[in-house]
């Protein structure tokens, strides 16, 4: 049974450790198998191409790398970094996932 995490493709995160600590950027994919997301414009790094038919110019491309999950933490609506919980919806009866600085819902 695969693993669940707290965060997911779409979700504002901040960086709370190592070069990038402080930037804020949206998730772009997270591997479950290796832990990691890429964030856009977080932990970006130089990758040499070769010309291709895709790129004839070939050169130094910049690219986001991956950044391990511990080093990432949710942004609520309020644009606080917090930590996530998980419970059921009154309403709706569903699993919702929310923000435990201050207990609201987050989508």
């Amino acid at each position: 049974m695969a693993k669940k995490f707290r965060i997911r493709k779409g979700d504002q995160v901040e960086v709370i450790t190592g070069v990038s600590r402080g930037k804020k950027g949206k998730v772009i994919s997270v591997n479950r198998e290796k832990v990691t997301a890429l964030v856009e414009g977080i932990n970006m790094v130089s990758r040499h191409t070769k010309p291709t038919s895709k790129n004839p110019q070939g050169g130094i491309i910049k690219k986001e790398a991956p950044i391990h999950l511990s080093n990432l933490m949710l942004i609520d609506g309020a644009g606080n970094a917090t930590r996530v919980g998980k419970r059921r919806d009154e309403k709706t009866n569903k699993l919702v996932r929310f923000s435990k600085k201050t207990n609201e819902v987050i989508a």
